[in-house]
């Protein structure tokens, strides 16, 4: 069994609605062990380090956006999918410096696999009840993009 190490990091919008304890208290029910955590008011150096983004991914991410807005029937604010990602990436660091974040280091067998089936899916709005994002994440795709 591999005992491995995972990054948490519950952003400013978490901790404005007082969330931390019961996040803490769910990673902690599952067995892992919190290993280390740090308080931290991030700047946009901060955020670029831990937001290192591939250019497939950048691409990736572009095109689904697109689709998204013409599946709605709207037009997205750029064709291409490298500036709609640099909308998106500059929306993240604005969002991420708007107020403290807590990074958490959390240990435990499989740790990664289950601390992704605890958050849920990265689409808020469409992540499981019971996931911490499915749960208490008020956001989805659509309300960003309106943003």
């Amino acid at each position: 069994m591999k005992n491995e190490k995972t990054l948490v990091i519950i952003k400013p919008d978490g901790i404005q609605r007082s969330l931390v304890g019961e996040i803490i208290r769910r990673l902690e029910k599952v067995g892992l062990k919190l290993v280390a955590v740090k308080m931290v008011i991030p700047d946009n150096d901060f955020i670029e380090k831990h937001y290192t983004i591939d250019p497939e991914w950048r691409r990736i991410t572009g095109e689904k956006t697109i689709k998204s807005y013409r599946d709605k029937g709207l037009k997205p604010p750029h064709d291409d999918p490298y500036k709609i990602t640099e909308i998106i990436l500059n929306n993240l660091k604005k969002f991420m410096c708007s107020g403290p974040v807590i990074a958490m280091v959390w240990q435990g067998v499989h740790s990664v696999k289950i601390v992704r089936k605890l958050v849920g899916g990265t689409e808020p709005f469409t992540s499981d009840v019971g996931t911490i994002r499915g749960d208490f994440v008020l956001d989805s795709y659509q309300l960003s993009d309106t943003d």
